[in-house]
């Protein structure tokens, strides 16, 4: 049985990175199910979108850059990507629609509360990291 799932990225990948890799393991695992996905980054977990950031977050933990590179294909493959611009823009100092992150921007739906309220409540089951 399949269910729609949200996942929240609000946490700061620098103060708690074991949260941001596991939270992008349960959305990768979700999408490996079969679940309808959503992954919605905001405050600064935006940090996770700029390119070669998780491959050194994983490093850092003493994990093979290439895990994170696969749940983002997972990610990437399976799953809707949304992004809270003002924060990415506070955070990273890229403005939507610029490039320079992880995901096309084609691929990135932003928004910001509306968005996430609307994802939040549309969903069976909300995971926040």
């Amino acid at each position: 049985m399949t269910c729609r799932v949200f996942v929240k990225f609000v946490s700061d990948p620098e103060t708690d990175p074991m949260k941001a890799v596991v939270g992008l393991a349960c959305a990768a695992q979700a999408v490996t199910d079969g679940h309808d996905v959503d992954v919605f980054f905001a405050a600064a977990s935006t940090r996770m979108l700029v390119p070669g950031y998780l491959e050194g977050l994983a490093e850092r933990m003493g994990a093979p850059p290439a895990m994170a590179q696969h749940f983002v294909q997972v990610l990437t493959d399976g799953a809707r990507w949304h992004c809270s611009f003002n924060s990415l823009k506070s955070t990273a100092g890229i403005e939507e629609g610029q490039g320079g992150i992880i995901v096309p921007d084609e691929a990135m739906t932003w928004s910001g509360p509306p968005g996430v309220i609307a994802l939040a409540t549309a969903a069976e089951t909300v995971l926040c990291y």
